[in-house]
């Protein structure tokens, strides 16, 4: 069976890398600098509990063309969520009826677009709550720690396996949205962490830049609330407890929080 990656960007190529180097049959689909940088490199992969894969580019099969979706058994989605209408295109106009699409995205609705385009194919929500960092040589780091979430589904049964082999296990959920809400309020921090103009590690190791971000995630909480949704807890805080934690001083919170800061 053979998984495609439309997307693969950081977080797509990392997922592919690690599949592969698990024995999946992956073919990954994205722009014309990654394919430079694995023609250049190869791809490696690491994450926080010291797992590296050091794969080359021979081993790696990544395409521009979105026909080769049509060679697929599952499409993994990453592309930003401003790309999700056409990839949704792509996938109706290359893959075919019956083939399971997972969206591993940022934000609320994109399994949704996927939908309204692909009424022929089952489409599952998916959640990715660890960052990747492109480092040199074309290495991606798992920075931060988590498992892969997504909506609960008979068709997932074949897939966990493989999953499960690239330390990928796919936990499935039955209260998704409220998952996707969680994630939400720890992306809260992107614009934070661009006006920062720091890494990430480096911005959250700042009271002041955690600050900033407890008072958006209070005010995220409190329009959910009134909106009657009730955030999942993504990590190992919940979310009502994320603003306290933050605002804690420096020497505390790095103790605390060192799988947020990778």
């Amino acid at each position: 069976m053979r998984i495609a990656i439309l997307g693969a960007g950081s977080i797509g190529a990392y997922l592919g890398g690690c599949l592969i180097a698990a024995g999946a049959d992956v073919v990954l689909i994205g722009r014309a600098s990654m394919a430079q940088k694995i023609a250049a490199h190869g791809l490696h992969t690491s994450d926080l509990q010291g797992r590296k894969h050091d794969l080359a580019a021979a081993q790696i099969r990544y395409e521009q063309n979105p026909e080769v979706l049509g060679e697929a058994d599952l499409i993994l989605v990453t592309v930003k969520s401003a790309d999700t209408a056409e990839a949704a295109q792509l996938i109706a106009a290359n893959a075919g009826g019956g083939t399971l699409i997972i969206s591993f995205q940022n934000g609320i609705g994109n399994a949704e677009v996927l939908r309204a385009t692909l009424p022929h194919c089952p489409v599952l929500g998916g959640m990715v709550p660890f960052n990747v960092v492109q480092m040199e040589g074309n290495r991606l780091h798992r920075g931060t720690e988590g498992e892969l979430m997504l909506e609960a589904a008979p068709a997932l049964e074949g897939w966990k396996d493989i999953f499960a082999k690239a330390g990928l296990p796919l936990i499935e959920r039955t209260d998704f949205l409220e998952v996707q809400w969680g994630k939400l309020l720890l992306n809260l921090n992107n614009p934070i962490n661009a006006l920062s103009g720091l890494p990430l590690k480096t911005e959250l190791s700042q009271r002041a830049y955690r600050r900033c971000l407890a008072a958006s995630i209070e005010e995220a909480v409190s329009v959910l609330q009134a909106a009657g949704i009730e955030p999942a807890q993504i990590g190992r805080i919940a979310p009502r407890k994320l603003p306290m934690v933050l605002r804690l001083p420096d020497f505390i919170f790095t103790r605390l929080a060192k799988t947020m800061l990778g």
